[in-house]
């Protein structure tokens, strides 16, 4: 296990119908960093993950929203899927949380549907972020700028397409989370992926 991430406490926010793959690489890559990670349903149930369309494990939940603050935690990481952020950002509470990460200045990351929450919070006025495609215009209508990149990085917002960008976007993950991005820049990572307009996989 390594040291990077020591001492640092971590949040996860999912519910239901969170895409698997997109919780699980990077919950495993920050704790094998030596996080200490909570996985966060709002009323503290298990959550279902899904392999695209198709069920996948049960994921039991360590917290619910109504036990924590983000003053608890050093970051926030956010997964992907359709059904799970569209869900949670019908929550007001879930929404207050990831607001109050960004208004603290931490580290946020989101992959693929995850910043339909970051719309939701208010928070992407003139930030550069990622997401996948369909996306588009919402972070747009939400001042945001869209782009796209395998990883996104706008002062301490980190952004994602997809699952094939999860080697990229967990690497940035761990060395943010770790470090934090102190010099304020909009910093676009460059390593190649197949293009994010690519049709996603089949059931």
């Amino acid at each position: 296990m390594g040291s990077e991430l020591k001492g640092r406490r971590v949040a996860v926010l999912a519910t239901e119908g969170v895409e698997q793959v997109e919780l699980t690489e990077p919950v495993k890559a920050l704790r094998d960093a030596g996080a200490e990670v909570h996985l966060i349903e709002p009323e503290g149930r298990p959550i279902q993950g899904f392999n695209h369309l198709d069920k996948g494990d049960v994921f039991p939940a360590d917290k619910s929203l109504h036990d924590v603050s983000e003053e608890d935690y050093d970051g926030l990481f956010l997964p992907g899927g359709v059904a799970n952020p569209d869900a949670l950002r019908t929550n007001s509470e879930a929404v207050r949380f990831v607001r109050g990460f960004v208004e603290a200045d931490k580290p946020v990351a989101a992959i693929c549907h995850a910043p339909w929450l970051l719309v939701e919070a208010g928070v992407l006025k003139g930030r550069t972020v990622t997401s996948w495609p369909s996306l588009r215009t919402d972070i747009q209508n939400a001042g945001g700028t869209w782009v796209d990149e395998p990883v996104q990085v706008d002062q301490k917002l980190i952004t994602s397409r997809k699952p094939d960008d999860l080697p990229a976007f967990t690497r940035r993950v761990v060395a943010d989370f770790g470090a934090g991005i102190d010099d304020r820049r909009v910093d676009t990572m460059v390593e190649q992926s197949f293009p994010a307009s690519d049709p996603p996989p089949g059931p």
